[in-house]
C-alpha cells in the first residue's frame, strides 16, 4: 500500500510539475517575439526610409521635368523666333536684290533708248549744258567734280561708300562730303536734297537723279560739257559719260 502512494504520490509530484516546466518555457517565447517586435520595427523604419528616399527621388525628378520642359519650351521659343528674324531677313534681301534687278533693267532700258534719241528732250539738256564745262567750275564745285572724275574705273558694288567701290548714291555722298556737305545715303532722298533745277541750266556739282524726286532710283553728278559721272551698275563700274547715254529725270542743286 505504500508502494502504491508513493508511486502515486510521485505521479502526482510529477504531474504538478509539469505546469511549472511549461512556465518556463515562456520567457523563451517572449523573448523570440521581442526579437521578431524588434526585427519587424527595424524593418518597418527601414521601409518608411525607403519610401521617404523614393518620394524624395521622385520629388529630384517632377522637378528635373518640369525644368526640363520649360527649358524646352524656351528653346523652341527662341528657335522660332531666330527662324522668324531669318526668314524675315531673306525676305528683306530678296526685295533688295529685286530693286537693284528693276533698277538696273531700268538703267538698261533707259540707256538703250538714250542712245537712239539724240533729238529727244535728253539733247536739249545736253546742248544747254555744254556752255557750262568742268573746266569753270569753282570752288566745291570744283572739288566735288574734281573727285567723282578720280573715281571714275572703280567698281560698282551695291551699299558701297568707297573707297574701292560704290554704288550710286554711296558715290554722290562721298563727293559732297569732300567739300563738308552731310547728304542722305539713299537716292530717294538726295533727289531732294537741294533745289529743283531744270535740265536746260545744269551747273557743274548738280545731283542727276533718274525716277522721281523723293522716289528716285539712280543718282549722279554732273560735271559739265554735257557730261556726268555715276556709279551705273556692276557691268559697267563708275563711268563718266554723255547725258545721252542715260537722260536723267531731274536735277538738284546743293552747292
Amino acid at each position: 500500500m505504500l508502494s502504491t502512494l508513493a508511486v502515486a504520490g510521485a505521479s502526482g509530484s510529477a504531474n504538478a510539475a509539469e505546469p511549472v516546466t511549461q512556465t518556463l518555457e515562456l520567457p523563451t517565447l517572449t523573448a523570440d517575439l521581442a526579437a521578431q517586435v524588434a526585427q519587424s520595427a527595424d524593418a518597418t523604419q527601414q521601409a518608411a526610409a525607403n519610401y521617404e528616399l523614393q518620394a524624395e527621388r521622385d520629388a529630384a525628378a517632377a522637378k528635373a521635368a518640369k525644368e526640363a520642359k520649360a527649358d524646352l519650351k524656351e528653346a523652341k521659343k527662341k528657335a522660332a523666333e531666330a527662324k522668324k528674324k531669318a526668314e524675315e531677313e531673306a525676305r528683306k534681301a530678296a526685295a533688295e536684290r529685286a530693286s537693284r534687278d528693276a533698277e538696273r533693267a531700268t538703267l538698261t532700258a533707259s540707256t538703250d533708248s538714250g542712245s537712239g534719241s539724240g533729238s529727244t528732250g535728253a539733247s536739249t539738256s545736253t546742248g544747254a549744258s555744254t556752255s557750262t564745262s568742268a573746266s569753270t567750275a569753282t570752288g566745291s564745285a570744283a572739288a566735288v567734280v574734281s573727285f567723282v572724275q578720280a573715281q571714275v574705273g572703280k567698281a560698282y558694288v551695291s551699299g558701297a561708300t568707297g573707297p574701292s567701290a560704290y554704288d550710286c548714291s554711296g558715290l554722290v555722298q562721298a563727293a559732297f562730303k569732300q567739300v563738308g556737305v552731310s547728304l542722305p545715303r539713299v537716292s530717294q532722298d538726295q533727289s531732294v536734297a537741294g533745289t529743283q533745277v531744270s535740265l536746260d541750266s545744269l551747273q557743274p556739282g548738280d545731283i542727276l537723279y533718274w525716277g522721281g524726286a523723293g522716289s528716285a532710283y539712280h543718282v549722279g553728278v554732273y560735271v559739265g560739257g554735257g557730261m556726268f559721272v555715276g556709279a551705273q551698275n556692276s557691268s559697267t563700274g563708275v563711268v563718266e559719260k554723255p547725258l545721252s547715254y542715260d537722260p536723267p529725270s531731274g536735277a538738284v542743286r546743293v552747292l
